[in-house]
């Protein structure tokens, strides 16, 4: 099977990250999916936001739990690309109203590795009932406990763990979790019979972050399933 092309926050590397106008460039880009991430505000909603802090992405200050939507509308987020003057932080089920036309995938990290937000998997879970998305998610997280949960309230989500650091035997710890797939960082993937435990055992590969045209050659030629670049026009161009 061809790799898979998951633009990192949309096309981050050209549109502030996690806006419609970077998941709207992926689209034109040609991706197969976009990654994002997501937090949950004072009046619980589900935004797409990296950080649990709004201050690097917008011209505002403080966590996103501390403010409501209507607040955080108010706001701009194109502080990394201050030439898209009126990006702002969208609601799950905006990007979620954008990206289904397209038919692309989507993998929602969710972001309780810092801050344990309330219910905020069964949000999820409800959201995508709700939106017909059936099929068209995959759920990610650094906290296992929030990946398995979707598990827990769906036995045919399809869940991926993410990691950064080492650890010993992951894809047996992943497989006994009942996971469907591992999402490594780049610089996970040297140590030896990795790639042929993952394939023994069923488990899908999904990196990030893949930018460099050499890295992401070598990951396609390794039959990786997919790769999350900010870059995925560069990505499409070297997968066909």
């Amino acid at each position: 099977m061809k790799t898979k092309v998951w633009a990192h926050r949309g096309a981050s590397a050209y549109a502030p990250e996690n806006t419609l106008e970077a998941f709207q460039l992926a689209v034109d880009q040609k991706a197969d999916g976009v990654e994002l991430d997501v937090q949950m505000t004072k009046d619980g909603k589900l935004v797409v936001i990296h950080d649990e802090t709004i201050d690097r992405t917008s011209g505002g200050h403080g966590r996103v739990m501390d403010h409501t939507l209507a607040e955080l509308k108010k706001m701009k987020f194109n502080r990394t690309h201050p030439e898209y003057a009126d990006a702002t932080i969208p609601t799950l089920a905006e990007v979620y109203e954008l990206l289904k036309p397209a038919g692309l995938e989507i993998n929602v990290e969710i972001k309780t590795g810092i801050i344990f937000y309330p219910e905020i998997e069964e949000r999820l879970y409800r959201l995508e009932l709700e939106m017909g998305m059936e099929g068209r998610i995959i759920y990610s997280s650094f906290n296992h406990y929030s990946a398995m949960k979707m598990k827990e309230l769906n036995p045919e989500a399809r869940v991926g763990l993410l990691y950064a650091d080492g650890f010993q035997n992951v894809p047996h710890y992943a497989a006994k979790l009942g996971a469907d797939a591992l999402h490594p960082a780049l610089y996970n993937l040297q140590y030896p019979d990795f790639l042929e435990e993952c394939r023994k055992r069923g488990l899908l590969l999904h990196v990030w972050t893949v930018d460099e045209e050499e890295d992401i050659r070598r990951l396609v030629e390794a039959g990786i399933d997919a790769v999350i670049t900010n870059r995925p026009d560069v990505a499409r161009r070297i997968v066909g």
